[in-house]
């Protein structure tokens, strides 16, 4: 799965940015709007709404938990100065989706204990859409994580994040991730929608010679 993450950006709306990877095959938007106050959120993410509504497309908000329900989300992605996982599913129920970001195998296992349903880790390199970085993992530390999650039996989906081009989705799903986030490889893009669908098509013949693999 690739998933998308929305960013500010001179020349392209948050709208066109989401547009644009949904017509292109991607089918997970995270909205993230950092420092805009309710009303933004409450205009931009009906928006987004209604675009992944027609192509049939999960949206997760960053961060603001109270706002998932008014705009009719399907769920939230918490970061590590965020609220807790298990305080936000209290708010928001059963069904909604909420997922976590982590840095170690420490914050992966506190996020499963708090009942997370998915795992944002990184950065897999310097990334200049993120401030206040944690240490970059590369495929040395993603590849231990998950060896951690193995032994100790946690089996939720881990996506990648940080910094990924198109050249490194191979490796990173050979390793077992579940999925990669992408934002600035798609917005620094002279097309956009031309990345997103080398992205999709790199991730899935990734999955294809894995599996093939895996059927030896």
């Amino acid at each position: 799965m690739i998933q998308f993450i929305t960013n500010y950006h001179d020349d392209i709306s948050l709208t066109e940015q989401t547009e644009y990877v949904l017509e292109a095959g991607c089918r997970w938007v995270q909205l993230r709007l950092k420092g805009a106050d309710d009303a933004e959120i409450y205009m931009v993410g009906k928006a987004l709404r209604q675009l992944c509504d027609r192509y049939e497309a999960t949206l997760i908000l960053d961060d603001v938990v109270r706002m998932v329900p008014v705009i009719g989300a399907d769920g939230v992605h918490l970061g590590k100065q965020d609220m807790p996982v298990d305080e936000a599913r209290k708010l928001l129920g059963p069904d909604k989706i909420i997922g976590g970001t982590a840095n170690t195998f420490e914050d992966v296992k506190r996020l499963a204990q708090q009942g997370a349903n998915y795992i944002g880790c990184g950065p897999f390199r310097f990334t200049t859409t993120k401030k206040n970085l944690s240490p970059l993992l590369g495929l040395e530390g993603y590849a231990a994580i998950l060896e951690q999650m193995r032994q100790q039996q946690i089996d939720l989906p881990l996506i990648a994040i940080g910094g990924i081009t198109v050249e490194d989705v191979p490796d990173l799903i050979d390793l077992g991730v579940s999925g990669i986030a992408i934002s600035g490889a798609i917005l620094e893009a002279k097309k956009p929608e031309i990345m997103m669908r080398k992205f999709i098509r790199a991730e899935h013949k990734a999955r294809k010679l894995k599996d093939k693999s895996n059927t030896k």
